[in-house]
């Protein structure tokens, strides 16, 4: 443009624009993807992250996501329910709180009232009339499917997963507080079917993505999960 000529007003407002995105930085949402931005991602070579807005939320995204040629690519996203507590940081969780634990963790196992999905390759558990998930505190069986369910693991303190129709028609096994159980600090966190509204402390999806979600994981590919929030302390992008 040669000096003296003037911009339209639409044409002046587009420049102001360019020149700003020189100052700031790339318009939201052209950055990396979110694995990308992340502390870390469990070392495997598949991920799903289930962020919310912020610890009061109990609704957001699930996103599973495979690496390829050096980079992380979408390959599904679902819409997610989280606590009817919110979210809370996993390493200080209390149980009963309804909170869903931040974090990233592995998946053991996955389990479900219905036959596994087409194509499923992680170990998939049926489950029978006699299997159970124990939330006691005082039971050996702390944060363990048991089957039957033992002596010392009150009913009113553990799940009858059979009992659970629609949510655990199809559920993989979070691994919060599983490898080394502290008492207290919860049991029973699944990624699992939706059911009317917030969990008591589970990721939920819609059936038809966690159908997916199961065909998709592949254990040779060690898949992991992390739950945190857009920012704060929580924030997915620290672990």
């Amino acid at each position: 443009m040669r000096l003296g000529d003037r911009l339209s007003p639409r044409a002046g407002v587009v420049a102001l624009l360019a020149a700003a995105s020189l100052v700031l930085g790339a318009v939201p949402g052209d950055g990396p993807p979110l694995p990308e931005r992340m502390a870390d991602t469990g070392g495997g070579t598949q991920l799903i992250t289930a962020e919310a807005a912020r610890t009061s939320s109990t609704t957001g995204r699930v996103t599973w996501w495979d690496r390829r040629g050096g980079r992380w690519v979408e390959a599904g996203s679902a819409p997610a329910r989280f606590g009817a507590g919110g979210l809370a940081e996993g390493r200080s969780r209390e149980q009963g709180t309804d909170t869903t634990p931040t974090g990233l963790y592995d998946l053991p196992y996955a389990f479900g009232i219905e036959k596994a999905p087409p194509g499923t390759d992680v170990r998939y558990r049926p489950v029978r009339q006699d299997s159970w998930w124990c939330q006691d505190n005082g039971s050996r069986s702390y944060n363990r499917w048991t089957e039957p369910r033992p002596a010392d693991c009150r009913a009113t303190e553990a799940e009858h997963l059979i009992t659970y129709g629609t949510q655990y028609a199809y559920a993989y096994v979070i691994g919060f507080n599983y490898a080394a159980p502290v008492r207290g600090r919860g049991a029973g966190i699944f990624l699992h079917v939706d059911g009317r509204g917030a969990t008591a402390g589970c990721v939920s999806v819609p059936r038809d993505a966690m159908r997916h979600i199961l065909a998709w994981a592949d254990p040779e590919r060690a898949p992991h999960i992390a739950i945190g929030t857009k920012g704060g302390p929580t924030a997915i992008t620290r672990y």
